[in-house]
């Protein structure tokens, strides 16, 4: 096991039952204030598409680190690309994102690049599990189709997971800095569910899965 395999695994096993909820049936139901039908859900994805594309310009146009700003260009292009694939189903052009999730303006707020490589790695993982849910939906609603979208999505986050692991073997040079970037990672993950449970709760709902 790699340096950033051992990382990603710390991460995991630092924030289990934050992503577990992540993970669950009931994030597709905070994401859409409750209302789970294809619109809602598709909104909700574009505005979490369209808020990861703007993120990673921004990193892009503020950082010094060569590697790393190559690989937040790559990564804008591919949130733009799955921007517009969901404006694509959702079939409104004229869309306009409603909201910025609570991950992506905390992500927004790093500066280093440490930070940024940990704070990516640590959407990647929150971003792993809502495309579950998303994936599961449509499935479940017979729609073959769009499931298969979205499942590539999911494998374009895997390639963005391996790109996010080689960029931080190439800036962690000592234990300070993996230090830093384990806690932007935890930070990332964090705000995710933090904003899930708020919306559970402002709903009336539990936010804790059923067993």
């Amino acid at each position: 096991m790699t340096d950033s395999e051992s990382f990603v695994e710390t991460v995991r096993e630092d924030n289990q039952t934050a992503l577990s909820r992540l993970g669950s049936s009931k994030s597709l139901y905070a994401d859409t204030g409750g209302d789970i039908d294809t619109e809602p859900v598709l909104r909700a994805t574009a505005d979490a598409e369209h808020a990861a594309k703007e993120t990673f310009r921004e990193w892009a146009d503020s950082e010094s680190h060569e590697a790393a700003r190559e690989a937040f260009e790559t990564t804008a292009d591919e949130e733009k690309s799955h921007y517009e694939t969901v404006l694509e189903q959702l079939d409104d052009d004229g869309y306009d994102p409603e909201a910025v999730p609570a991950l992506h303006e905390y992500l927004r707020d790093l500066e280093s690049t440490v930070e940024r490589v940990g704070g990516f790695i640590g959407r990647l993982l929150a971003s792993k599990r809502s495309k579950e849910q998303v994936v599961g939906y449509f499935v479940g609603d017979a729609d073959p189709q769009t499931a298969s979208v979205f499942r590539e999505f999911g494998e374009d986050l895997d390639d963005q997971l391996e790109r996010a692991q080689q960029l931080l073997e190439d800036v962690c040079t000592d234990d300070d800095d993996r230090e830093l970037a384990l806690e932007a990672a935890t930070g990332a993950i964090e705000a995710a569910y933090e904003e899930y449970v708020e919306n559970m709760e402002a709903m009336g709902a539990n936010p804790k899965p059923v067993c």
